[in-house]
């Protein structure tokens, strides 16, 4: 007796539930859309995801041992897969074929064949839709999180709580996938989906991958000249500050900005805000000179 779920992940029929569950995660990671781009992945891993789904279950398993492929019409389960369409779920074919969702085996065996008569089916493959087992949620970084990247602590209503880890780079409006941490149902796990939002900052403003920060220069080191200390996104830098330094004067940090999906950054611009002193602090032979200067 033709049994091709074997076959789809690669074991004998004598496979342990551990010898299935290795095979399926290898095979899952190898053929996984995200990872593997060829055209025929998507439909790989549908028929590993199904096949599973199948042998992964002692009831289901022990349903398909007894009748092999004679569950399937006679084909091997991939003919029977691509037969169903690129809309169809597998798995919930599956389920409804096993027991786990609408039509069950209600009328479906014929006593002269010993497999399934089309009265059992009905034609209905088409009305089987998967449930949706992601979950969505949002979240906001502090700016420097989303510059430098870090760790941001979820909750979930289930009361499970976790660390994700923020990538540096990160825009409002991007979505991070938690693998694993979505609904369940009948074995499976979806995923969460996260939608994240930055947090504006007081320092800083973003503009493209490039940042500008404004920085208080004293009146005596922008006329003279002289060094500042800046708080930066990574670390304290030491800025020289050249005499006759104008208000409004920027000052470029090559490769200190938001980072650049090559790989790169952005550079961090410095504003210099000049800081003049109180005049009534003044010693008043200073304040005489001053006033005396032309306008």
């Amino acid at each position: 007796m033709s049994k091709s779920l074997y076959e789809t992940l690669g074991i004998s029929e004598n496979a342990s539930a551990d010898e299935i569950k290795k095979a399926y995660r290898k095979l899952a990671r190898k053929y996984h859309p995200d990872i593997n781009k060829s055209p025929e992945a998507q439909e790989k891993f549908k028929e590993i995801n199904a096949a599973y789904e199948v042998l992964s279950d002692p009831e289901k398993k022990a349903q398909y041992d007894q009748f092999g492929d004679q569950m399937f019409g006679g084909q091997n389960f991939s003919d029977f897969a691509r037969g169903q369409g690129a809309n169809v779920d597998l798995d919930e074919i599956l389920r409804a074929m096993f027991g786990g969702g609408a039509g069950g085996f209600s009328g479906g065996f014929s006593s002269s064949s010993g497999g399934f008569s089309n009265s059992g089916f009905g034609g209905g493959f088409g009305g089987f839709s998967a449930p949706d087992l992601d979950l969505k949620t949002s979240i906001t970084v502090p700016f420097l999180t989303s510059v430098l990247g870090g760790k941001h602590h979820i909750t979930l209503d289930n009361g499970e709580s976790f660390d994700i880890k923020i990538p540096a780079g990160i825009k409002t409006g991007k979505t991070l996938r938690v693998r694993g941490k979505g609904k369940s149902y009948q074995g499976q796990r979806g995923d969460l989906l996260i939608v994240v939002n930055v947090a504006p900052s007081p320092d800083y403003e973003r503009k493209g991958n490039d940042l500008y920060k404004t920085i208080d220069v004293p009146l005596k080191t922008a006329l003279f000249g002289g060094k500042i200390e800046v708080d930066t996104p990574e670390k304290k830098v030491t800025l020289k500050v050249p005499k006759n330094t104008k208000n409004g004067q920027k000052f470029r940090l090559k490769d200190k900005g938001f980072p650049t999906i090559n790989g790169g950054k952005g550079d961090l611009y410095l504003v210099a805000n000049i800081k003049l002193p109180d005049v009534d602090s003044l010693d008043e032979q200073l304040k005489s000179c001053l006033e005396k200067l032309p306008e």
